[in-house]
């Protein structure tokens, strides 16, 4: 078997390595101690409580795409504003906490998870999907 080969199958799953979803976790918990110890010192994040539910890493672990929501989901854009102007505190203590080779660039996106669940859950109480529930569990 050819050396860029050797332990992958055909059958497996595509997206992030084991190396990239362990780093991408140890930055995650890494800035949600900063974040909620308060370690940002900007008037816009001291007044928000920040969820950071995900970390995703590049290939070659040297770009950090932080996935955040603030409590609520109010004022994301000012949070990211701030996020932003603090790039490279964050950086840097990122750098401090997690032993890597190289500190990688922070980019952050708002989480648009919670709104997609919210918008299923919405789907799934309509009555019309309502009437095709009731109908499959009445043929059983």
């Amino acid at each position: 078997m050819p050396r860029h080969q050797r332990g992958k199958t055909s059958s497996s799953a595509p997206g992030a390595s084991q190396r990239q979803l362990r780093v991408g976790e140890l930055i995650r918990h890494a800035i949600a101690d900063i974040l909620s110890q308060g370690g940002v010192h900007d008037d816009t994040l001291s007044g928000h409580i920040i969820t950071v539910p995900e970390v995703r890493m590049s290939p070659d672990l040297k770009l950090a795409t932080v996935y955040i929501m603030p409590l609520g989901g109010r004022d994301i854009e000012p949070v990211i504003a701030a996020l932003d102007r603090n790039k490279k505190f964050l950086r840097g203590e990122v750098a401090h906490r997690v032993n890597l080779k190289f500190a990688p660039d922070l980019r952050f996106r708002v989480d648009e998870r919670f709104d997609e669940a919210e918008r299923i859950e919405k789907l799934l109480r309509t009555p019309a999907v309502q009437r095709d529930l009731k109908t499959e569990s009445d043929q059983d």
